[in-house]
């Protein structure tokens, strides 16, 4: 615990727990500050309060008071964390129901935190989140709560046309087929899969079905957390406007311009509860990245007449604020009742086995709720894939298997054992270099696709730093030249750090700097199967890149991945982050790190606290 993570003021059991490194110094201040505000002075509820704040910082939505002994600290043991002095839960929550902080006080209406009766025990949550999980709740349930019209026979029709194979319809159970007739018939539809499984693929045929229920004149909205998610999906749906009907010039944009971001405006944004936004359809992409505030945010904009479709991978990293709202909806329990329509539509195929295995009853269950989980790999199989289940599955016996089994698609390597790493991050930098050198900005793209190396960390041993160093001293000894990332050099590897809405780059864009024929470089980034190209100069936030984090990947597919796996005592190593990184790769994935860290990224869960799995009871008291 460093000296400005220390509470100077802090006493009693809250010192304790910040000088075991539990709670930094900003839980404590602002634990402090509330209580003071509020009248407070009992120890137990400015350490919940304290550890409320902490769950936030760590991204939960909640402190769920029966687990909050389940914390990790980088550099602490497990019996360390043990030892502290934590009080029961019952003594926690006894205290928080006579806290003016909860049920208010002489002090005034100040009630910051909200105790919560859940069929899995007590939450306590800050104010703010909690009324932004009901916001999701409440507009959920009751846009699950009607029906959109639908000729069914036209939808049939259509989808017989739309999902086909070499020998016409495709064969039940279909669950592309399944999500389609799902959006036609419900006004919430969740999309959730793994890589490869045709996520944008089922988009663009549902956005082609709804087209032609709603008319020419259906105004479609594409949105993604991310510039560069929004670019790509924006480019995925292009490529089959033509084949499907869609209108040419359907684009994609962030969530924050989709809401109309407005700086300085109390509201934060332009559309809102009062000020719905214009669409009929809209679709959001990588979901799993979509916090709890902005999903708030996005569900009171929508019209109750507009549909809206939710997609992502579950079991990949979350928002890097607080909320998992995409796993949380995905095991949310179902309260609804089932859709005569879709029953009509679909009931048939629901237990039919053809290429896919028939749909299970908790399957069949979740899309009362309007969620539907593709699961058959239409460009994503094989031992990646295996090993990408094992990680999920949370076996770490068979993750070792596969990764030690000798298969061509798979390596593991110790944290001494770089050989390989080294040859495949000169081999890749020598063939974008050749390209980039001859001008030829699509094959220096493709050869950024070639390989990358990802990092858990920023900083440290294991970090991007660290790694992205050694990487250039690599390049630059088997090159025979010094690479200074101060200048622009063809081959230098780009990666942009904030949208620039005007210059069309976005956070997250990977490109490349090419030489042209007059010698003056470019930067080029990969649009469809064309290369946008701009002057370096107008790139306002990039860096060059030879190594990323895990976090920053997401969403991008390479040849080969390298994941450099920190200590195992690292909180950052989860299964989330593990399985985000092996899905990464198209051909072949290298772990570097030890058997141990292995074994805690796979064992160990992204563990946030949330009520939307849960029912909420109102407190009869003792």
């Amino acid at each position: 615990m460093t000296e400005a993570q220390l509470a100077q003021r802090a006493k009693g059991i809250v010192r304790i727990f910040n000088e075991a490194g539990v709670l930094v110094a900003a839980d404590v201040h602002v634990a402090m500050r509330v209580c003071s505000l509020g009248g407070e002075t009992s120890e137990e509820v400015m350490l919940a309060a304290a550890l409320a704040v902490r769950a936030v910082r760590s991204g939960s939505v909640c402190l769920d008071l029966r687990r909050m002994r389940d914390v990790s600290v980088d550099n602490a043991t497990e019996d360390e964390l043990t030892s502290l002095p934590w009080p029961e839960p019952s003594e926690i929550v006894a205290a928080l129901r006579l806290s003016p902080l909860v049920i208010g006080g002489n002090a005034g209406p100040l009630r910051p935190l909200r105790l919560v009766d859940t069929d899995d025990g007590e939450l306590l949550y800050l104010d703010r989140y909690f009324l932004q999980e009901q916001t999701i709740r409440r507009v959920l349930d009751e846009r699950a709560s009607t029906w959109p019209p639908a000729d069914l026979k036209a939808v049939r029709t259509r989808l017989d046309s739309l999902f086909v194979d070499e020998n016409g319809p495709t064969t039940a159970p279909d669950r592309q087929r399944i999500a389609a007739a799902l959006a036609a018939t419900q006004w919430t539809t969740v999309i959730a899969g793994g890589p490869g499984t045709g996520k944008t693929h089922t988009v663009a045929r549902i956005l082609a079905l709804l087209s032609e229920e709603l008319g020419s004149k259906a105004r479609i909205g594409l949105a993604a957390p991310t510039g560069k998610a929004a670019a790509r999906l924006q480019e995925s749906v292009r490529e089959q406007t033509a084949s499907l009907g869609l209108p040419e010039e359907l684009a994609a944009m962030t969530l924050h311009r989709l809401l109309g971001w407005q700086r300085g405006s109390s509201s934060r944004f332009k559309y809102n509860a009062t000020n719905r936004l214009p669409y009929d359809v809209v679709v959001v992409d990588e979901t799993s990245m979509v916090s709890l505030t902005l999903m708030a945010r996005l569900l009171e904009a929508v019209r109750p007449d507009a549909r809206l479709l939710l997609v992502g991978d579950p079991d990949q990293l979350t928002s890097v604020d607080a909320g998992a709202v995409l796993a949380d909806l995905v095991a949310r329990p179902v309260e609804v009742s089932g859709n005569p329509a879709l029953t009509q539509l679909v009931g048939d195929d629901l237990t039919a086995t053809g290429s896919e295995e028939a749909l299970s009853a908790d399957e069949q269950d979740r899309l009362r709720g309007g969620i539907i989980q593709l699961s058959r790999g239409r460009r994503f199989d094989g031992t990646i894939a295996s090993l990408a289940r094992a990680v999920r599955a949370g076996d770490s016996a068979e993750v070792l298997r596969i990764l030690r089994s000798g298969d061509p698609a798979v390596s593991f390597h110790s944290p001494e054992d770089v050989d390989a790493l080294r040859a495949d991050i000169v081999a890749s930098s020598e063939v974008v270099t050749r390209s980039a050198e001859e001008g030829d900005a699509i094959g220096a793209l493709k050869g950024l696709e070639s390989h990358r190396l990802l990092c858990a960390h920023r900083d440290g041993p294991y970090g991007v730093g660290r790694w992205a160093q050694q990487a250039m001293e690599w390049v630059g000894t088997a090159s025979g030249q010094f690479l200074d990332p101060t200048r622009w050099y063809p081959g230098q590897p780009l990666l942009v750090t904030a949208n620039d809405y005007e210059a069309k780059i976005y956070n997250g864009d990977a490109g490349v700097i090419v030489q042209r024929e007059d010698g003056v470089p470019i930067a080029a980034f990969q649009r469809g199967s064309d290369a946008f190209l701009i002057h370096p100069s107008q790139l306002s936030s990039v860096q060059t890149v030879y190594a990323m984090t895990i976090h920053r990947s997401q969403g991008s597919q390479y040849d080969t991945v390298s994941v450099m796996l920190p200590a195992e005592a690292s909180s950052l190593l989860t299964r989330e982050l593990l399985y985000t990184a092996i899905t990464r790769a198209r051909n072949h994935v290298r772990v570097i790190g030890t058997e141990d860290s292995v074994r805690a990224g796979v064992q160990r869960q992204v563990l946030r606290a949330s009520g939307l799995r849960r029912e909420i009871r109102p407190y009869d008291g003792p």
